[in-house]
């Protein structure tokens, strides 16, 4: 089913008719800043032709999101299961405490993505950012992963400051041999062949799958860094006593 919009199309509208179709996959053309397009949609497919507004998918609950465009600020908050792919850049706060599913961009992102992620039993998110993510990236991460390759062509670091603020579970790649900035003594980092880590190796095929110029053994065949919690010097008194 095609739904054509434009700037004019009121964002509650829109999502009331996406809830009310009974078709499965449905192509939104001429989005333009609505908001909140599929929030909790759990059984149907969306292809969207334009820029969606903020929190594009949240709380995703096994659904499919395909944006030919940009996305804004806060996509895939809180999201437990489903799939957002992103054939352009993505803005700040990508997957704000999601809890399970994936998010693949193949363009940066903004500030904090990742901030709050958790994992619990089977559900460990995954976010691929394709280029370059902005300052906070994995802040107080609890869980999932975070994969970020570089392939931005704008000059710019991989990562901006602050990366792993307040990190105490997860783990963060970057496809690097050297960190741009400092990162917090709670982190540690390692170096690692792509090609040799099975659950990285499993996750840029997956991804470049979606991203058909893409290529998985190009992509893997360089040296990544590992970055996660040191468990032998951990944050003390991150939150205030009451």
């Amino acid at each position: 089913m095609n739904i054509n919009i434009d700037e004019k199309t009121d964002f509650q509208l829109l999502n009331r008719r996406i809830r009310g179709v009974e078709d499965k996959n449905i192509v939104i053309n001429g989005c333009v800043g609505q908001r909140y397009i599929a929030t909790g949609l759990s059984d149907k497919k969306l292809l969207i032709n334009g820029t969606p507004g903020n929190a594009l998918g949240s709380y995703l609950n096994g659904g499919e999101v395909t944006v030919y465009g940009n996305a804004q600020d806060a996509t895939g908050d809180t999201m437990n299961s489903g799939m957002i792919v992103i054939h352009g850049n993505a803005g700040d706060a990508t997957g704000y405490a999601m809890r399970g599913g994936k998010i693949y961009i193949k363009g940066n992102t903004g500030y904090r993505a990742g901030i709050h992620m958790k994992a619990y039993m089977d559900f460990k998110p995954i976010i691929v950012v394709g280029g370059r993510a902005g300052s906070f990236l994995g802040e107080y991460q609890a869980g999932g992963i975070i994969v970020v390759l570089g392939q931005n062509d704008d000059g710019l670091p991989i990562i901006n400051n602050f990366c792993g603020t307040g990190m105490h579970g997860g783990k963060i790649y970057l496809r690097c041999d050297k960190l741009p900035h400092a990162i917090p003594s709670q982190i540690r980092v390692e170096k690692v062949k792509g090609s040799e880590v099975e659950e990285l190796k499993s996750i840029i095929e997956d991804y470049c799958s979606y991203f058909k110029e893409l290529n998985a053994e190009y992509l893997l065949n360089a040296d990544f860094l590992s970055l996660f919690p040191d468990v032998d010097n951990p944050y003390k008194r991150m939150y205030t006593n009451n």
